[in-house]
């Protein structure tokens, strides 16, 4: 298990729920994840292609940038469900500058194991 935050910042994160990361199949996905959680980028980017991809609700956007903006100020606050082999997560999320929504990750991955696509966006389940 691991907790649910980021880098501490100016505020503190209440309700931090654990959650069971090994709900997650996929090993990549869910070390990309863990990464993710506790706000380490190169460990992020280590389970990505040096060419990945992002969409945001369908839109491209430049993966490197959100990332490097987003990790430590954006994090899941509870992992509702998994599908797709593990690949594809959904759960409750909050951003410092957008609030609390849900939200879904889904990973494509390369043959060889690494992320070449993540898709985010808000979700309706």
């Amino acid at each position: 298990m691991m907790q649910a935050y980021g880098q501490l910042s100016s505020h503190p994160h209440k309700n931090v729920t654990p959650m069971d990361t090994h709900l997650i199949q996929n090993e990549i996905v869910r070390k990309a994840f863990e990464a993710w959680q506790r706000a380490d980028t190169a460990a992020w980017f280590s389970y990505f292609t040096p060419d990945a991809t992002l969409l945001d609700d369908g839109h491209p956007r430049d993966f490197q940038k959100f990332s490097t903006e987003a990790i430590g100020r954006e994090r899941f606050t509870r992992l509702d469900k998994v599908e797709a082999d593990g690949t594809h997560l959904y759960g409750q999320f909050h951003s410092d500058t957008w609030g609390n929504f849900k939200t879904y990750f889904k990973f494509r991955l390369t043959p060889e194991g690494k992320i070449e696509q993540l898709e985010i966006g808000q979700a309706d389940y």
